[in-house]
């Protein structure tokens, strides 16, 4: 799958081979350097995308890392995860149909070691003979009740994003006013999508006698003047696309144009942490947090990197669905002989009786 939830799903980059790529990655050709990002990339296939590589000494176009149908498995991920099934000792086959080569041939290296295979899938597999255990199931109620059974947790998942404020200034010809912008865009570049975000509405606290504004498309971009010397606050409200945790937050960006602020740089794995840590105790989401923040002089320009919690997902324990008779129809192990595995005789005659019918 390009998906890649298996990514997000905490599994560190050198232990995960995406054999087909990642819809959501970006690759620089040049350094090796890879891009996660919040949002599709454009382009399948291997292709040059339209952002480049963030090294200085660098800078060469990015690639997609999508195989088209004609693309062959890239050999870093196919002898990685030959590798990791030569020595498994339990190979998990869950929700595939074991039909694409050459990845569906991949299990059956871990028999060569004695390894086992476990297939979790709703239809019929190729490979169903070779496994010791064949669960003709939902994936997520399977490993749901296997969790239950072994009494662990299924942490919440809390999905985290990224965006930028960028706020730039100038004086007017007269030099009694600031004419200034605002433009919300996301860390990947200006020109990158915010896939999470609906719409951003602009007001101004205190009664300040600006007019609010609703910014309801890309680029979300506001352009006003204000007396110079004159300081307020902005409220953000960021409407959240419908499969967000929350429809909405709120953030307040001060604007003062006389004093002048210098970069902050701040641990981002904490902040992310804490933000995490946050968002389960208060079972919701919109937390934010500054990440960054960097001042430039000519124009005048403050960049202001946010993370904000857009999701938080928890699990119930599913053990009710794997009690009697829920799935006890569609599992079919193989019994254990004195050379091996070997698939019961018993079962396969009432199989066979049960199909004339």
């Amino acid at each position: 799958n390009v998906d890649g939830l298996h990514l997000r799903s905490g599994i560190p980059r050198e232990k995960l081979a995406e054999l087909h790529g990642n819809s959501f990655l970006e690759t620089c050709p040049s350094c090796g350097v890879e891009y996660l990002r919040d949002f599709e990339v454009e382009t399948i296939g291997l292709k040059e995308t339209s952002r480049r590589c963030s090294d200085k000494n660098c800078r060469a176009r990015l690639k997609d890392t999508v195989l088209d149908w004609e693309d062959a498995l890239p050999s870093k991920e196919m002898d990685l995860a030959e590798k990791h099934c030569r020595m498994a000792d339990v190979v998990l086959c869950l929700g595939t149909s074991l039909q694409i080569t050459p990845a569906c041939n991949l299990p059956l290296k871990s028999l060569r070691g004695g390894g086992k295979i476990v297939i979790v899938n709703l239809q019929k597999t190729p490979k169903d003979k070779k496994a010791n255990l064949v669960i003709h199931g939902l994936v997520d109620k399977v490993i749901s009740g296997v969790m239950d059974f072994l009494n662990l947790q299924i942490p919440p998942f809390v999905r985290l994003d990224l965006f930028q404020i960028i706020l730039t200034q100038a004086l007017s010809l007269d030099k009694k006013n600031v004419n200034w912008s605002l433009r919300v865009a996301s860390v990947h570049g200006q020109k990158a999508p915010l896939p999470f975000v609906k719409s951003i509405e602009i007001s101004f606290l205190d009664n300040q006698g600006y007019k609010s504004a609703i910014l309801q498309k890309e680029p979300f971009q506001l352009k006003r003047r204000t007396l110079q010397g004159k300081s307020f606050d902005m409220v953000l409200k960021f409407n959240f696309i419908d499969s967000c945790g929350c429809p909405s937050t709120e953030i307040v960006v001060p604007l003062n144009f006389k004093v002048p602020e210098d970069c902050l740089t701040l641990d981002k794995d904490a902040v992310l942490q804490k933000l995490r840590h946050t968002a389960i105790q208060e079972s919701c989401c919109g937390q934010n947090a500054i990440v960054e923040r960097n001042v430039m002089l000519t124009p005048k320009t403050k960049v202001i990197a946010y993370a904000i919690v857009t999701n938080v997902v928890r699990y119930r324990m599913t053990a009710e669905a794997l009690q009697a008779g829920s799935l006890g129809n569609a599992i079919k192990r193989r019994k254990e002989s004195v050379n091996g595995f070997e698939t019961s005789r018993k079962r396969s005659k009432m199989h066979r009786r049960k199909s004339r019918f």
